[in-house]
């Protein structure tokens, strides 16, 4: 007779982001695929696509909602204050996945997930061996870090010495984020890839 493990129950937490408009709700269940991020900046982007999306919009004071891979990342308006409305969003957002369990639909058409997914823009196909090592320098030093407070960094092109680059979940809007984009990101990469000058953010 064989025994079944019974699966911890599956929670979450709430964490604060450098912008203070965006907290990020981690999961301690993978939401999707590693690499895949979704971005919806409207309910209309999120119908049919994504039910916990979906149900998170249809609390009045959201904005966008931005899901990696164990996390989902809510940008709120200016109307209540994170400390009236984020124990209600988490238990919120805890009780879709325990009972619904559903990030996305079954049969997403495949041009709305790639439109979500293209929102939250994945980085684009290097073309030669600069972007390459622009990529693997994002993806090993930076992504991470931007991950944890619940944003994503995507490359987009590099020409003349120039990298530009997209910032999407806590990291768009977010005061910080031109600091750290400058202060921090266009120093790695000047010194780990010869030629970058400049770093970027591309305006959407």
């Amino acid at each position: 007779m064989s025994v079944t493990t019974p699966r911890p129950p599956l929670s979450i937490y709430a964490e604060l982001t450098p912008n203070p408009a965006t907290m990020r709700f981690v999961s301690s269940r993978q939401l999707l695929p590693e690499g895949r991020v979704l971005e919806f900046l409207a309910l209309e982007q999120a119908t049919g696509v994504s039910p916990l999306a979906e149900k998170v919009f249809n609390l009045p004071m959201t904005t966008a909602v931005f899901i990696g891979t164990n996390f989902v990342t809510v940008t709120k308006n200016d109307v209540v204050s994170w400390d009236l409305v984020q124990l209600e969003l988490r238990e919120f957002i805890q009780d879709h996945l325990r009972t619904d369990g559903r990030v996305l639909y079954d049969d997403v058409p495949a041009k709305e997930l790639a439109d979500a997914n293209d929102r939250a823009t994945s980085h684009v196909e290097p073309t030669g061996e600069d972007d390459a090592k622009i990529i693997a320098v994002l993806d090993e030093y930076v992504r991470p870090a931007v991950e944890n407070d619940g944003g994503h960094i995507a490359f987009r092109s590099f020409k003349d010495g120039l990298v530009t680059v997209t910032l999407r979940g806590s990291c768009s809007g977010c005061p910080s984020s031109l600091v750290t984009l400058k202060g921090g990101i266009e120093n790695l990469l000047k010194q780990m890839v010869p030629g970058v000058r400049e770093v970027v953010a591309e305006e959407l």
